[in-house]
């Protein structure tokens, strides 16, 4: 047994609890804290408790056991900072506009248009808006009956997913079903949607890479499954390693866990690695011979800052490998309008495509679909606009490609400025930020400061995040939020401020790490 996992575990469940009752797996480890359950109550407490049926001791057990690290504890200190007029620095999620991203301007047009489409009949409208826009405009117009304010079918519009089929044909040269694809409030409802569908009791495990996203330790939680970690390597640049993979899968099953699906995220979050195409050939074999399906989080596809790594998504890999993983692998593929140079995390929109998924199981998770009736309207559309974009000679196409091109280098620039700020500190060691939109910096952390941490109830992290918070109003996650080796700490923060604010952003952080560092030292 690895003690990691067992320390990984102890690490997580310090994190932020709050006292309240947890479940996690890593490695096939379990601890759960003790929690009355229901036949130890009185009959008279199971309806209602201090007059109130809504009682937090008389909710569902899974809600309680929730968390979700990245708008947790020093997520609302910072609010309650800046109630109080200090400005705060949001780097702990990743949302672009946030934090000074312009909309995309093309983006911007179809969706005014479509949502004011009296505008397409004002006599001036060909001086306000570019031709390929209002063209573009009109055609999703006529797609959406009612317009953008009815709803649209439970998968979202047909228009909009043959355009979505269409882009993920030209990207991997592979055929691409519209009917298989699902459109959705942004990529965690497909997430979440798949979970639920994936997940029927405590033994049903999904393996997640640790450091993971909070997305997956919140969702499967809540609906009952187990998280089991595989750690990724620091060392090597967080490397995944197969190994590693089949040692937690093989711990689970020995604690009789059934593990039914296998999460990767390619650039990574919190990690910022890019997974390389031989680490997508080792996690497709794997799924084939084990017999799980592949989650492949793909949103920041586009978040790529390195040339000896670029994207390539799981699908294409294994339509290249050929049978028998090409028609037998399951595999869930997740995009997004809330990343990449887009960043519209408000709109909400996103999608799943299904592949070797058996159309039994579509069914019902079309089923499940149409309990919300139908994905928002404005987030198709802007999904309909990332995957279907200008083309060479359309009116709009040097401006529209001008601006992604221009965001891209500046971010490129943001995650040196970052990862050498944090490199050039003692006690501080930061891997490259390939992709995706943060940094996962270690923090050494000196023995006083661990011993004010264990004073004031915290862990480690943050202890540290919360000082630095305060000192300087830099927002960060503390890494014990998304999984972390035990005795090492870390903390994550996005890219994403404007350069100019970077720079005081490094400033700022420089400044605190120092002192902090003298202090506790």
């Amino acid at each position: 047994m690895r003690k990691e996992a067992t320390r990984l575990v102890s690490a997580l469940l310090r994190a932020g609890n709050n006292g309240v009752s947890t479940s996690w797996a890593v490695g096939g480890t379990r601890l759960k804290s003790a929690m009355p359950q229901p036949d130890e109550k009185k009959d008279e407490d199971l309806h209602a408790k201090e007059g109130k049926v809504l009682h937090p001791h008389l909710l569902n057990e899974n809600v309680v056991k929730t968390q979700y690290a990245v708008r947790g504890e020093l997520y609302l200190r910072a609010e309650q900072l800046r109630k109080e007029g200090k400005e705060i620095i949001f780097t702990n999620v990743g949302n672009p506009h946030a934090l000074g991203a312009k909309p995309l301007t093309f983006t911007r047009q179809v969706l005014a248009l479509c949502a004011a489409p009296f505008l397409l009949d004002h006599p001036k409208v060909e001086d306000m808006f570019p031709a390929d826009a209002i063209a573009r405009a009109k055609k999703i117009l006529a797609s959406f009956k009612g317009g953008v304010g009815a709803y649209t079918d439970s998968r979202g519009n047909p228009l909009v997913r043959e355009e979505v089929a269409r882009f993920i044909e030209k990207r991997d040269g592979v055929p691409s079903n519209p009917d298989h694809i699902f459109l959705t409030d942004g990529a965690s409802v497909a997430v979440r949607l798949c979970l639920n569908a994936m997940i029927r009791h405590d033994r049903d495990s999904v393996l997640v890479p640790i450091p993971q996203y909070p997305l997956y330790s919140a969702s499967i939680r809540l609906y009952g499954g187990t998280l089991v970690g595989y750690f990724l390597d620091e060392r090597r640049g967080w490397g995944l390693s197969v190994e590693e993979l089949q040692r937690a899968l093989q711990e689970s099953r020995e604690e009789g866990k059934l593990v039914r699906g296998l999460v990767f995220i390619n650039p990574g979050n919190p990690t910022g690695q890019c997974l390389s195409k031989e680490n997508l050939q080792e996690l497709i074999k794997l799924a084939y011979q084990e017999k799980i399906v592949l989650m492949a989080d793909e949103v920041y596809q586009e978040n790529v800052y390195q040339d000896e790594r670029p994207f390539v998504s799981a699908k294409k890999v294994m339509w290249e490998m050929g049978e028998p993983y090409r028609s037998h692998v399951e595999l869930l593929s997740f995009h997004t309008v809330s990343k990449g140079t887009a960043g519209e995390c408000g709109l909400r929109g996103g999608y799943v495509e299904m592949t070797n998924i058996h159309p039994g199981a579509i069914e019902e998770v079309y089923k499940c679909a149409s309990i919300n009736l139908s994905p928002n309207t404005m987030g198709q559309i802007a999904l309909s606009v990332l995957v279907n974009p200008p083309k060479p000679g359309d009116p709009s196409y040097d401006q529209y490609t001008k601006e992604k091109a221009s965001e891209l280098v500046s971010l490129r620039r943001r995650r040196h400025m970052v990862t050498d700020g944090f490199n050039a500190l003692d006690g501080v060691t930061c891997n490259f930020t390939e992709g995706a939109m943060y940094s996962f910096p270690q923090i050494k952390l000196p023995a006083k400061a661990l011993e004010a941490a264990k004073a004031a109830g915290k862990a480690g992290d943050v202890f540290y995040c919360l000082k630095l918070l305060e000192a300087t109003g830099i927002s960060t996650v503390p890494g014990s939020g998304f999984g972390q080796e035990e005795g090492t700490f870390h903390l994550r923060t996005t890219i994403l401020p404007r350069e100019e604010v970077m720079t005081t952003f490094v400033e700022k952080f420089d400044k605190f790490h120092k002192d902090f560092m003298k202090q506790y030292s």
